[in-house]
């Protein structure tokens, strides 16, 4: 009877996962804090929820979101013109017709990123681990501000061939970088709001920075699809790339490394990760791009939520560890290996649903039109902020899609947002955040 509990909780966390991921802009962070509510609700009607059933949904919600979410990433992110020459691998796969082929490529790595979890991770992380605990305590803080330091660098100046006088070039070749600062520094400063003087009410308090982070990330990416209505190619349904081993290869160790980094070190996100091993391994090919891409996503939210589950260690990591860890707090091994076994079997269910849901959703975008799913999907937003947070969290997300729209504007990057919880953690894990907020009159 546990087997089949086991088997079948796994089962519907993936397909569940499986096809939210496919909603644009819907994060499995906000679904599950809905179940985490849920599961309070049926604790206190005195229903238990055993471990059996909840690990293994986890898990495979987890997994499932992180295989499928490339898809409205990919399929639903189309550039328009003035942007065709910054874009990223994944839009320019698609803009040329062959979209299918990118979510392929990215789910190769997303099933690399899996396997490394799963045969070099985990037999490692319960040796490994609180060895590097040890090492580490104490120097996070400084770590942090030197991934700040190196994303803001890397915003190197752009442009500078506008107009004739000195003035006028520089003016123009800081423009984007200027953009991509303030953005980093509006968005630390809403995150000193939320953090130590929050609008948000008390009982919905672990949502706290979800209107924020629908604002800064969500909101602008599916307003430029409705304002600009852009027209995407016929998709074909076959692969015309070769990949090479060493491809794949390089693109699953360098995305496994970022993911691995940000799912390890707190307030680092994939994203992050994935730069930073970009740079570290010199990638510069679309299809290893892709799939570190892959890699990198499933190893920072499998890899986040998996930590807090290692034997003798239990770090928390991620929005997925957070939620959880108010529904059940695991110490056997057993609750370890149920979460491992979770795990592999939702990357096959995953890797078996990527096909007809990729399929699905370019029949979609056919009959639809880009402009009308992504005002669906924007309507479904603001209603899950205003549903979760009420009109305080929609007046947060409001403030948040002003600071996410300047990268929009400038040609900066969107990982800059990301300042609304780097910024703020940055300065109190070095003892520093009670004295800026107090600077800021947040006190």
């Amino acid at each position: 009877m546990t087997a089949v509990l086991i088997v079948l909780s796994t089962v519907c966390g993936t397909l569940m996962a499986s096809v939210l991921a496919c909603v644009p802009s819907l994060h499995i962070y906000n679904v599950m804090g809905l179940l985490v509510m849920l599961g309070h609700v049926l604790i206190a009607r005195g229903i238990e929820l055993p471990s059996e059933v909840v690990i293994p949904f986890a898990g495979a919600l987890m997994v499932g979101y992180s295989m499928l979410n490339t898809l409205p990433s990919v399929l639903l992110a189309a550039p328009d013109e003035s942007a065709m020459f910054t874009v990223l691998p994944g839009q320019k796969f698609l803009m040329q017709g062959r979209g299918y082929e990118a979510v392929i490529m990215t789910t190769i790595g997303g099933m690399i990123g899996l396997m490394a979890l799963l045969f070099i991770v985990a037999p490692l992380a319960p040796h490994v681990l609180p060895v590097t605990q040890k090492v580490f305590r104490g120097h996070t803080h400084w770590i942090l501000w030197t991934v700040i330091a190196f994303m803001l660098m890397s915003e190197w100046p752009k442009g500078g061939r506008l107009g004739r006088s000195g003035w006028t070039k520089f003016l123009d070749s800081w423009k984007t970088t200027g953009a991509g600062l303030l953005t980093f520094a509006l968005s630390g400063l809403l995150g000193f709001v939320l953090i130590f003087r929050t609008p948000i009410a008390v009982d919905v308090a672990f949502q706290n920075l979800m209107p924020a982070f629908v604002g800064l990330f969500a909101v602008p990416w599916l307003v430029l699809n409705i304002a600009t209505n852009v027209t995407v190619p016929k998709q074909k349904l076959e692969i015309e790339t070769q990949l090479r081993m060493d491809d794949m290869l390089r693109g699953g160790f360098a995305g496994t490394l970022g993911g691995g980094f940000a799912a390890y070190f707190p307030v680092v996100t994939g994203g992050v990760g994935g730069l930073l091993a970009g740079h570290a391994t010199a990638l510069r090919n679309d299809r290893v791009f892709l799939i570190s891409q892959g890699a990198s996503k499933l190893v920072y939210y499998v890899g986040g939520l998996l930590l807090f589950f290692v034997p003798g260690v239990h770090v928390k990591r991620g929005g997925g560890a957070a939620l959880l860890r108010s529904l059940i707090t695991p110490h056997t091994d057993f609750e370890y290996y149920l979460m491992l076994t979770a795990m592999a079997l939702a990357g096959v269910i995953s890797l078996v649903m990527v096909g007809p849901l990729t399929r699905g959703m370019l029949w979609l975008i056919g009959k639809v039109g880009y402009r009308r799913i992504s005002t669906l999907a924007l309507l479904l937003i603001v209603g899950l902020v205003v549903g979760i947070t009420g009109l305080t969290g929609l007046a947060v997300m409001v403030v948040g899609t002003g600071i996410g729209l300047m990268p929009v504007l400038y040609g900066s990057r969107r990982m800059n947002c990301l300042g609304v919880i780097m910024l703020p953690m940055a300065c109190n894990m070095s003892g520093v955040g009670t004295t800026v907020a107090g600077w800021l009159g947040l006190l």
